[in-house]
């Protein structure tokens, strides 16, 4: 596994983010010597989703208006239906997004997370996947859409749901160790 150490990465999430898509991705990071941020609207804690119901909460380390993209080598965004788009209504979360691909830097997004990416206006001409039930919207924002368990392009990682995770998070760290992406924009 690759070594991230000196490598700081943001996760990005809210209130019904699916647990899995970040305790996994985090430890995965964390393994490979990352320090991981978990990144939030509000201090304090946010409640995860897991099995249908509320699940654990976690801490928020640092809160949106305290941090910059430049604080980072890297963001990952995990799903969940209620996380990702209570943060896309938000224009802090947005912005604080696009400025990672503005920026050139790695990208990782679950499942519903790749919402954000749409709403960012980050996703024309990239390859894509997601939980399938919002192809559509990613497709309308000009994504290249499959079915696969995970999918990369330039720095981009994404995948469908919890069973891609071993997938996903192999791929994150090797993105993220790779660093900046040229074709990483904007």
């Amino acid at each position: 596994m690759e070594n991230l150490k000196r490598k700081i990465v943001a996760i990005l999430a809210t209130n019904g983010f699916e647990e899995s898509e970040l305790r996994e991705p985090k430890k995965a990071l964390e393994d490979a010597g990352a320090e991981v941020h978990i990144v939030s609207l509000e201090t304090g804690e946010i409640k995860s989703w897991n099995d249908g119901n509320w699940g654990k909460t976690y801490k928020v380390d640092k809160t949106l208006d305290e941090v910059s993209q430049k604080d980072y080598n890297a963001l990952m965004l995990p799903g969940g239906v209620i996380n990702p788009d209570l943060l896309r209504n938000n224009s802090k979360a947005v912005s604080f997004v696009k400025s990672f691909f503005e920026n050139h830097k790695p990208v990782g997004a679950i499942c519903h997370g790749p919402w954000l990416l749409a709403e960012a206006a980050v996703l024309k001409g990239r390859n894509v996947t997601s939980y399938s039930s919002i192809k559509t919207d990613l497709i309308n924002a000009g994504a290249n859409w499959s079915d696969e368990e995970v999918v990369v392009d330039q720095g981009l990682v994404t995948s469908r749901n919890p069973d891609d995770l071993p997938a996903f998070n192999a791929k994150l760290v090797e993105e993220i160790y790779e660093g900046k992406h040229n074709g990483q924009t904007a």
